[in-house]
């Protein structure tokens, strides 16, 4: 499985409605402070983040939210992979473990079920659960274009 397979996946996610989606934008803010607070309190985060990461991280949640607020109004498949995957390797360059994605985002669905109307989450849940499905094939992507974009890289000597 490879990067079109992703955007195929991400094709058959149905755009949430307005309603959601102004719902979510409306919240963004005060859910990506619930997400920040919530994971900065886990034993495990420096494990997640690597050192010295909280500030990144803390940016993340923010982006996240202002990100998914946008797909939510205008879903872009390709946008969506290709930003995600650029995700996966700008974090991990920086001491991200995969392992964080999983919990980030589990952490916030679970924010979303409490913060949000039961329609609203449910028009906007199918998107975490394909980002939180597809975390291995991200992994996979990601490195394979580092690697390439390493292999690539003129060796000075």
């Amino acid at each position: 499985m490879n990067q079109d397979h992703l955007i195929d996946t991400a094709r058959r996610l149905v755009q949430p409605s307005a309603e959601a989606a102004q719902e979510f934008e409306s919240r963004r803010e005060t859910l990506a402070e619930e997400l920040n607070r919530q994971m900065a309190v886990r034993p495990d985060l420096d494990k997640l983040i690597g050192p010295d990461n909280l500030a990144m991280m803390q940016d993340n949640s923010r982006n996240l939210c202002r990100f998914m607020s946008t797909i939510f109004r205008g879903h872009e498949p390709v946008v969506l992979v290709n930003t995600v995957l650029w995700v996966f390797r700008a974090y991990r360059s920086h001491g991200f473990r995969t392992t964080y994605w999983a919990a980030n985002l589990d952490t916030l669905v679970e924010i979303l079920r409490q913060r949000l109307t039961p329609a609203a989450f449910q028009s906007v849940y199918p998107f975490f659960d394909w980002l939180i499905v597809n975390i291995p094939l991200f992994v996979q992507i990601s490195d394979s274009q580092l690697h390439e974009a390493l292999s690539e890289t003129p060796q000075h000597g």
